[in-house]
């Protein structure tokens, strides 16, 4: 044999080495065993994260892609291991999460013939994926797998997987390498319109209350220092959606808060008072605007976005503006005269007020007897972790709170599933965020419902030897049901009541340490011990089970229409 030739599985993993991997998540399984095989040698080199289920590779990939800004990796048998993948991948084009999944197949001469463990995994993930292909000889692995970085981590970035036959994992081939960058039926970011340009100067010129409303797209582009010179040239106040939370920091001084349906008072009701609306690389999901009929109908609109799809998808646009935020944010940063709008930014001081008397005062800072609050809990944790912490959470309750009063002063801070909702989100995303940020303190807030979607998880966290910092703000129910049963369907509890273990004892078997707390006076203390642990603590919040998430703006009303429970 032709001492040049190597195997598609070994052609695959010198990519991936390639293309600048250095840590893979995966479980591995029959038809991917030669792959596997292959990353023995590899361990120098790649870094292979065992998990539990392959729900959990794709969502630790996530958490990874989201705080280091790569591109994740996640390594699968064939059917039921890339089955098990699709709600991560939903999760992950939902969120614009660069990340490739290379799922083992069959071989080649089996396809369509039912084969024990074949499934059409193409046609199963092309719906939810910027690419899907299924590579039958080892010739095309190296073209397919550059390809699929570049198409994931480009442009609006997203999930791509790669079927590998097996087959085409132990043939030979003559390998070389060849970056793709450029495919002609692709662009990934559209080339900014400078008559556009001039008409969003313009327009913010002439505005007296303009009002931005900033996305993840920001972090994506690592456009966050040019997002911060457009604000302070035109002193424009700003607000960010739940993806978009640390594209500014928690303190800065144009920063308003969180948008949407549990977001802060003063930037939902500026929403529907300003005359200029600013979107950056967000796509007017309708948590954040509720009744698009209601919704700032008095104000001009401009939307930065480099997907032309969201352009005017949900909300009409007065100038569009496509095309790579790091680019068209400084190209109208030029245009704009420097100004000073200290009335309409100190006009949102009254909203935070009264937020504060209705809401943040009674959340964060309960007296009296009232049981134990999440929000309180999470403020602590937060004092106590420091600005550069980074937060992921799980989805519900738990989530709204967490990304509500967790503070963070670093980009790339907040790991949350935003347009998916999946619970189970929460545990192996903390895992991959911690892989992808090892020097950086990880805070996981998750529910008692969520935790147990994905709690087999705690087995990597053990085998990692991981340093997470796991808060479960246990209600004993699904709180935001319960929350929705309470306030819409004449509290008709219906599946929602909890029957829980003991989480502090699953954690201890796992030999992580942890501590359970109810009462308000033993918190501080418990914090504390959580953060002088070196490694994995599972803290366990017993909070009131009938906790309400407020501000909510109710599903389908106007933007405006904003509940205290007052």
């Amino acid at each position: 044999m032709d001492k040049n030739l190597i195997t598609g599985s070994e052609a695959l993993l010198r990519t991936l080495v390639a293309e600048g991997v250095d840590t893979v998540f995966g479980y591995p399984g029959g038809q991917v065993i030669p792959l596997y095989d292959c990353l023995y040698g590899y361990g120098d080199r790649l870094k292979h994260i065992l998990v539990r289920h392959e729900q959990g590779a794709v969502h630790a990939a996530q958490g990874y892609a989201r705080v280091s800004g790569k591109t994740g990796v996640v390594i699968v048998t064939s059917g039921p291991g890339a089955t098990n993948t699709v709600t991560g991948i939903a999760d992950a084009m939902m969120d614009s999460t660069p990340v490739v999944i290379i799922s083992g197949q069959v071989p080649s001469p089996l396809l369509g013939s039912d084969a024990f463990q074949e499934i059409d995994v193409i046609g199963i993930t092309q719906p939810v994926t910027k690419w899907a292909y299924q590579v039958r000889r080892p010739e095309e692995v190296a073209w397919a797998v550059s390809r699929a970085f570049y198409i994931a981590s480009t442009g609006r970035p997203g999930p791509v997987v790669i079927d590998f036959a097996k087959d085409a994992q132990t043939g030979f081939t003559d390998y070389t390498y060849e970056k793709v960058d450029y495919i002609r039926s692709y662009r990934p970011a559209p080339k900014p319109d400078a008559e556009r340009i001039a008409e969003a100067a313009a327009l913010i010129n002439a505005s007296e209350r303009p009002f931005a409303l900033v996305g993840q797209g920001v972090i994506l582009a690592g456009a966050e220092s040019e997002l911060k010179a457009f604000l302070e040239k035109a002193d424009i106040p700003a607000a960010t959606t739940m993806l978009g939370l640390s594209a500014m920091p928690s303190g800065y001084r144009l920063n308003k808060g969180l948008l949407g349906m549990h977001g802060n008072m003063g930037p939902n009701r500026k929403t529907n008072d300003c005359d200029v609306l600013i979107a950056i690389g967000m796509r007017f999901d309708d948590r954040v605007t509720g009744n698009l009929k209601e919704y700032a109908r008095q104000a001009k609109v401009i939307h930065f976005d480099i997907d032309l799809s969201e352009i005017g998808k949900n909300v009409p646009v007065d100038v569009p503006l496509a095309g790579d935020v790091k680019e068209t944010l400084p190209a109208v940063a030029r245009l704009l005269n420097t100004a000073e709008r200290k009335v309409w930014i100190d006009s949102f001081g009254a909203d935070e007020t009264e937020e504060y008397e209705k809401v943040i005062a009674k959340e964060v800072y309960p007296e009296g007897s009232r049981p134990l609050q999440m929000g309180e809990v999470v403020r602590k944790v937060s004092d106590a972790a420091g600005g550069d912490a980074v937060l992921v959470t799980d989805v519900g309750q738990n989530q709204m709170m967490a990304v509500r009063y967790f503070r963070h002063s670093l980009t790339r801070s907040v790991v949350t599933s935003g347009g998916l909702g999946t619970m189970g989100f929460g545990l192996p995303a903390a895992i991959g965020a911690k892989e992808g940020a090892p020097g950086r303190t990880v805070c996981l807030f998750a529910g008692d419902g969520g935790i147990q979607m994905t709690i087999q998880e705690l087995g990597s966290v053990m085998q990692e030897k991981l340093d997470i910092k796991i808060i479960v703000l246990n209600n004993n129910c699904l709180g935001m049901v319960r929350q929705w049963q309470e306030l819409f369907f004449d509290k008709r509890y219906s599946s929602t009541t909890m029957v829980n273990p003991d989480f502090a004892a699953i954690a201890a078997a796992y030999g992580i340490r942890n501590r359970n707390v109810s009462k308000r006076e033993d918190l501080d203390a418990a914090i504390a011990e959580m953060f002088n642990v070196t490694g994995a603590y599972m803290l366990v919040a017993e909070v009131e089970t009938h906790g309400m998430v407020y501000p909510m703006v109710p599903a389908g009303s106007p933007i405006i229409n904003i509940l205290t429970g007052e």
